[in-house]
């Protein structure tokens, strides 16, 4: 008799079916598995031999061969423990095969018989749902296989639990959908004094998911800025929900098996390497870019990351995805995310203070600056001048609105957004997202706004990258005051925020 159990192996996001395929023969006692497993599955047999050890039970002294089919997918994880152990029951007659036939199975063995939690269950839950199958997942990842809808979901702790549960003596629940609970995230926008013009920019830069980049002197606030963006930005949708937890749930990182509304505010230190920022590794998990899918990146000391991390940037922004390639596969990860990034004119930071700056400027800022491509930097919506407070403004000057207030005018916007977007029958979220015929179609400013506009581009020399930004961040500027017209004062706004790329202010066009 040979016993099969499903399980699945992952691809980015994306799930492949597995069957685990367990054979009792004539033979040495032994335990053999085939079929490309790298060394955490091809050590499962351990794990499996003294889970089930740890029941009352030993494994039946005949050759144990284990097929992971098909056998030209390259095996990786602990996940592969819990159905191993589930073939090997069925193939000793503990379990039925007839009630496990249909079920996709995942889950780490612990040596007393304890399934420990395992990542990509709701992804696994997800095709469950979609293929008509159960799931058995451990009882950790209960509350995250919920989220996908699915009703045949055993969660159990432990191998003797699934056991009673199969021969109806110690019945499990069916697990319930968690959701994370959070106290207010980041900093309020009421403890930022001055920075009226950077308040302004963040506010349109949440608005409409646009990547901003902030340059000032050290002390004038670009990080505490960047750290109110989480209480401004509203809550995930339930799609959003969805599309963010998978990646999540790949990488191991949702906390106790519940999935969270807010969103993803990634900020890695500047020594991040490739891998940890696009994704890779041995297994090929997702990197930071993709773990702030639909939320905010923040690069601080931006010229300070490697060139090459930040160039690989280059190519995510404008498609919402990574894709990894490796010798065995090619994974794809969702990485639609809004870059917000600090960094100093030069390596002192005090270029404009002629009192402080060093001997070399202004040699040193064109420098620092250039370990930023002009490619990236065209990347930016908006690009920002955030100068140094004095200090008596800093002690005079009454704190502005809090991030509550903010945060309304941003939500505001961004349901206006929706609801366009959702009555056209566009796959589309926020205005950053706005490309080709579709902008031009729903960004038409007014004489003025299109005379001012012609007269930008050809004097600031505005590449066709930097002319969509403008249209996007100008409709998003009319969004913020409710107005489905684009003015001249919405462009010229627009156009504000780019004058630092052009290293030339708009006075000077």
């Amino acid at each position: 008799m040979t016993a099969q159990v499903k399980t699945v192996a992952f691809e980015g996001v994306d799930v492949t079916e597995i069957e685990v395929q367990v054979q009792l023969v004539a033979g040495l006692p032994s335990v053999t598995i085939v079929c490309l497993p790298d060394k955490a599955v091809g050590e499962s047999k351990e794990r499996v031999r003294a889970a089930i050890h740890a029941l009352g039970l030993s494994l039946p002294t005949k050759r144990i061969i284990i097929n992971l089919a098909p056998a030209d997918i390259l095996k990786e994880g602990s996940h592969y423990d819990l159905p191993i152990a589930i073939g090997i029951l069925i193939g000793m007659g503990v379990l039925p095969q007839e009630q496990l036939g249909e079920m996709i199975a995942l889950g780490e063995l612990s040596l007393d018989g304890r399934i420990l939690p395992v990542g990509g269950v709701l992804p696994t839950a997800m095709h469950a749902h979609a293929k008509g199958y159960g799931l058995i997942c451990p009882e950790a990842c209960g509350s995250e296989a919920a989220w996908s809808g699915l009703e045949g979901i055993l969660a159990p702790g432990s191998l003797l639990a699934l056991i009673n549960h199969m021969k109806a003596t110690q019945m499990l629940s069916a697990p319930a959908c968690e959701v994370q609970t959070h106290t207010a995230s980041g900093t309020d926008m009421r403890e930022i004094r001055g920075q009226h013009v950077a308040r302004r920019a963040l506010e349109v830069a949440a608005a409409g998911g646009h990547n901003l980049l902030m340059m000032g002197p050290p002390g004038a606030g670009k990080s505490m800025l960047a750290s109110c963006i989480p209480g401004i930005l509203p809550p995930l949708d339930a799609s959003e929900i969805l599309e963010s937890s998978m990646v999540s749930s790949v990488a191991g990182k949702l906390e106790g098996g519940r999935l969270s509304s807010r969103r993803p505010f990634r900020d890695p230190h500047h020594s991040s390497s490739m891998a940890a920022m696009v994704g890779g590794g041995k297994r090929a998990l997702p990197g930071e870019i993709s773990l702030a899918h639909h939320g905010v990146l923040f690069l601080d000391e931006l010229p300070e990351f490697p060139r090459t991390v930040l160039e690989s940037l280059r190519q995510p922004l404008e498609t919402g995805k990574i894709s990894i390639a490796r010798a065995q596969a090619h994974v794809t990860y969702p990485a639609r995310f809004q870059l917000v990034a600090a960094m100093n004119p030069c390596r002192c930071g005090y270029l404009s203070d002629a009192e402080r700056a060093c001997s070399k400027a202004p040699k040193c800022a064109g420098e620092y600056q250039s370990k930023i491509s002009g490619p990236l930097f065209d990347r930016f919506d908006m690009t920002l001048d955030v100068p140094e407070v004095p200090t008596l403004d800093m002690l005079t000057q009454k704190s502005g609105e809090g991030s509550a207030a903010v945060g309304g005018r941003v939500a505001a916007a961004r349901a206006m957004q929706k609801d366009r977007y959702q009555k056209l029958n566009l796959p589309l979220r926020i205005n950053a997202e706005l490309t080709g015929e579709k902008l031009h179609a729903l960004v038409t400013p007014d004489d003025k706004g299109k005379k001012l506009l012609e007269q930008a581009t050809e004097k600031l020399k505005l590449s066709m990258r930097g002319y969509t930004r403008v249209l996007r961040v100008s409709r998003t500027i009319a969004d913020l005051d409710q107005s489905e017209q684009v003015s001249s004062h919405h462009i010229a706004e627009a156009l504000s925020y780019r004058q630092m790329q052009m290293g030339r202010s708009l006075e000077d066009a």
